[in-house]
């Protein structure tokens, strides 16, 4: 009987130690990343056949499992190596890729102690995706200022990438019923923090300012800051409220799974005659140049 060749155009992953195409990728219903949302996770994009910035990435993945505690049988380069043959084995030149890491799954008259757990980790590599479609990114999303809190700091710290997505799902619903492309959450307090997978950005009077709290540290976002500096643009990283979000020249979000993304509608206001402002053109622009120069690339060599 000949062997069966895996099929892995729709996307590549790793788990339980081995490569398998996405679709055969699975976790056990017993791990505490799947039942009780105990698991972090990093998503590094590739473009044009390189990964882009990845370690970044790479650093904020491993601060984030020495936020929850957590400890893998993979160092550094290992990881790099496992992301790069998901993408390899997978052909794709333009993919989102995961490293995740989870608690584990506790073994059988075991003490319901989690030091004793053995972290797991796994990644993929699967075909380009974007939080926001690029032709809603065309004309600007539009989106509203939800009701639902974010989960508060003192309870999940944003800037630990994780699965904890109740209150950002409800945003979403939100969003939906008003006709929105999305949402962006305020905190207990009544001030921005960010959307389902992105950071928020206003323009006011020429100057980029993106909030200080409730957000997680967005790769991208930094991104957003050194394109500021490059370009002369001045920029802020402090609290915004509600009002003072409605009032900007100009909003946009950032994300891996998309970059620099316009805004033209903020809860039912138009902003830049309901098209992305100039700021936010220019900065997006400019976030692709870098990726057309090849800045801040890592190569994969596809064999």
């Amino acid at each position: 009987m000949s062997e069966r060749i895996s099929d892995f155009s729709k996307g590549a992953a790793f788990v339980n130690g081995r490569y398998v195409p996405a679709g055969e990728a699975t976790i056990s219903i017993f791990d505490w990343g799947f039942g009780k949302s105990d698991v972090t996770y990093d998503v590094v994009h590739v473009w044009g056949g390189a990964f882009f910035r990845l370690d970044q990435h790479l650093s904020r993945f491993e601060r984030s499992m020495a936020g929850l505690r957590m400890s893998i049988p993979h160092e550094r380069d290992e990881i790099a190596e496992i992301l790069t043959e998901c993408v390899r084995l997978s052909g794709l030149r333009e993919a989102y890729v995961a490293m995740i890491a989870t608690r584990g799954a506790p073994l059988p008259g075991m003490p319901r102690k989690l030091s004793l757990m053995k972290n797991r980790f796994h990644a993929y590599a699967v075909p380009w995706i974007d939080v926001i479609p690029p032709e809603v990114q065309e004309r600007g999303a539009h989106l509203i200022i939800a009701k639902t809190p974010r989960i508060p700091t003192e309870s999940v710290d944003p800037t630990i990438k994780n699965f904890h997505w109740g209150d950002l799902v409800k945003a979403m619903f939100e969003a939906e019923d008003a006709g929105a492309d999305n949402a962006v959450l305020l905190d207990g307090h009544g001030l921005v923090t960010e959307g389902p997978g992105f950071n928020v950005f206003m323009v006011k009077n020429g100057v980029v300012v993106s909030p200080d709290r409730g957000a997680l540290e967005g790769i991208t976002r930094q991104t957003v800051f050194d394109l500021c500096d490059e370009l002369g643009m001045p920029w802020e990283i402090r609290a915004i409220s509600a009002d003072e979000l409605r009032d900007a020249d100009e909003i946009f979000t950032s994300t891996t799974a998309g970059g620099v993304m316009p805004a033209s509608r903020i809860d039912g206001t138009i902003l830049t005659n309901d098209r992305p402002g100039p700021v936010s053109a220019r900065l997006k622009d400019a976030y692709w140049q870098w990726h057309r120069e090849g800045r801040d690339a890592t190569p994969i060599d596809y064999g």
